[in-house]
C-alpha cells in the first residue's frame, strides 16, 4: 500500500484529459499546460493548473476588467487548496478553498499510481449515470525530476 510519504512534495502538471465514456477525449485546459500539486507532511495539499501562455487582460485590471476577460481567466484555470489523507490506493482532498465554488467544503477523490516512469498519475470518474460520463486523467512529475524541457 503506498504511502503518505511518496506523494510529498512537488509535483508538475505534464497533462490532463478527461476520457468520455461515449469516446471523446477532451483536454480541459487544452493540451500546453503548466502548473503543480503540492502535497505535504502535515496534510495539506494545494494544487493549480493553468492554460500556458494565458493572455493579459487589456481591458482594466484584476477586479474591472470586463467581463470576457474575467470569464476566460475563470476557463483557463483551476485552483484549490485543502487536507489531504490516503485511503488505499486513493488519495482524498478535502477542499477548504477553491476557484470553482461548489468543491467548497467537498472532498476529491483521486486513485493514484506511481508509474515506472517516476511520474504519478491521477484519475477520477466524473458524472457517472450522465451523458457526461467520464474518465480525468492527470500525469504529474515530480518538480525538477525530468529537467526543465521535457513535457
Amino acid at each position: 500500500m503506498p504511502a503518505q510519504s511518496e506523494l510529498v512534495g512537488r509535483w508538475d502538471i505534464v497533462s490532463w484529459e478527461q476520457a468520455y465514456d461515449d469516446g471523446r477525449i477532451q483536454y480541459p485546459l487544452g493540451e500546453d499546460l503548466e502548473g503543480f500539486l503540492r502535497y505535504t507532511t502535515d496534510g495539506e495539499m494545494t494544487v493549480m493548473i493553468t492554460s500556458r501562455d494565458r493572455p493579459v487582460f487589456t481591458s482594466g485590471g484584476q477586479w474591472d476588467a470586463d467581463d470576457e476577460e474575467l470569464a476566460g481567466a475563470y476557463r483557463s484555470m483551476l485552483a484549490y487548496a485543502g487536507r489531504y489523507d490516503i485511503d488505499g490506493d486513493v488519495v482524498v482532498h478535502h477542499v477548504e478553498l477553491s476557484l470553482f465554488p461548489n468543491w467548497k467544503g467537498g472532498q476529491q477523490r483521486r486513485r493514484f499510481v506511481f508509474r515506472e516512469d517516476g511520474a504519478l498519475a491521477l484519475e477520477a470518474r466524473l458524472e457517472t449515470g450522465t451523458p457526461q460520463a467520464r474518465t480525468a486523467r492527470l500525469v504529474w512529475r515530480r518538480h525538477g525530476a525530468w529537467g526543465t524541457h521535457e513535457r
